[in-house]
């Protein structure tokens, strides 16, 4: 039986993940379920809700974006920002549901608060996007430890 720490450290690193910031939760997933299988429907709700957490503090980010876009330190060139508007507004809200996918997920969500796109909205779309992929991911890995 996990301990609760384990539950909050899956959750910490699922946000972390989904920030801008470079790390792995999908690791930590596979390596609790493997110590206790039975766990996996709180471990795929840890993760999913600190996932969906860190998504949501990168759609802050973009909605506080624009105000620093003018200083020398900015970390982004408006042609970049041009281009990411121009990709969320071709393919618009629905690619919220590719949130999940490795390098484009990430700057996705940051795209849809620069956008405006509604809170809540966007928080349906990412959680349907997240609950999916950690669902998937834990049915796996529980298929193959009983293989």
């Amino acid at each position: 039986m996990l301990s609760w720490i384990s539950y909050l450290g899956l959750a910490v690193t699922a946000c972390i993940a989904a920030t801008l910031l470079p790390m792995q939760s999908e690791a930590g997933l596979v390596a609790l379920l493997y110590l206790d299988p039975s766990a996996v429907y709180g471990l795929v709700l840890a993760a999913s809700i600190g996932n969906i957490l860190g998504s949501q503090i990168n759609w802050w980010l973009g909605r506080q974006l624009q105000r620093w876009q003018g200083r020398r330190w900015f970390p982004f060139k408006p042609i970049q920002l041009n281009r990411a508007q121009k990709w969320y507004q071709r393919y618009g809200r629905w690619s919220l549901l590719f949130s999940w996918v490795p390098i484009i997920g990430d700057p996705l969500t940051l795209v849809a608060g620069v956008l405006r796109e509604p809170f809540w909205r966007f928080t349906l779309l990412v959680s349907i996007a997240k609950i999916s992929r950690y669902s998937l991911l834990a049915y796996a890995t529980v298929h193959v430890l009983n293989s």
